[in-house]
């Protein structure tokens, strides 16, 4: 039996041989591939682009962010403004009746912080209910003297206030800045993306 094996295997065929020999070359160059590797390359790729995408999107949440605030600030400095010549220009003195008050309060809720007055009066004829200027304690029934705008009768300040405040730009120092600190990102926005086409190779002739 030992002999008849021998003979077979001396006798097998160069082709049969080569065909065991390119199997056993595929066999040993199939390493075990670790599967936790390859998953953790493509969530390693996966991590880095949503880092970048998050970047861009908080960039421009920022961005858009800023604008409104600019936006909205500036109108609001511009009807404060317009409010305070409104008053000086065209205001008149009123009688309040105060209707009630209600606390504000602050902190854990226990601490008054001031009170929100509203009362009515009479202009022209027209009977008109708006909240009192200021944060101080009116009894109801005390009569207030204040100042409104025929045109605006919600407009309501005090003498002492009307007298006093200045229309002043002042008000546009907040906006200001926010609008330079957008600039700024904008302008850097725009230098990075120079930069990156800078350093990108030229496009080969087709």
């Amino acid at each position: 039996m030992s002999a008849r094996g021998s003979s077979e295997t001396g006798n097998t065929s160069p082709v049969a041989q080569a065909a065991q020999a390119r199997d056993g070359a595929a066999g040993a160059g199939d390493a075990p591939v670790d599967p936790d590797a390859r998953v953790g390359a493509l969530r390693g790729a996966g991590v880095d682009v949503d880092t970048k995408v998050a970047v861009r999107v908080l960039v421009a949440v920022c961005m858009v962010t800023l604008a409104v605030l600019v936006v909205i600030l500036t109108v609001a400095g511009i009807n404060k403004n317009a409010q305070i010549t409104s008053l000086k220009e065209h205001g008149v003195p009123v009688q309040v009746t105060v209707s009630g008050c209600l606390g504000q309060v602050a902190g854990s809720g226990t601490n008054i912080a001031g009170y929100s007055c509203h009362g009515t009066f009479t202009l022209q004829g027209q009977r008109h209910t708006d909240d009192l200027p200021g944060t101080d304690f009116h009894a109801p029934g005390a009569q207030l003297e204040e100042i409104t705008v025929p045109s605006d009768p919600g407009l309501l300040s005090t003498p002492a206030a009307a007298a006093t405040e200045q229309a002043s730009w002042h008000v546009f120092i907040v906006p200001a800045v926010l609008l330079v600190v957008l600039l700024a990102l904008v302008a850097l926005i725009g230098i990075r993306r120079r930069r990156r086409s800078d350093h990108q190779p030229p496009s080969a002739p087709a």
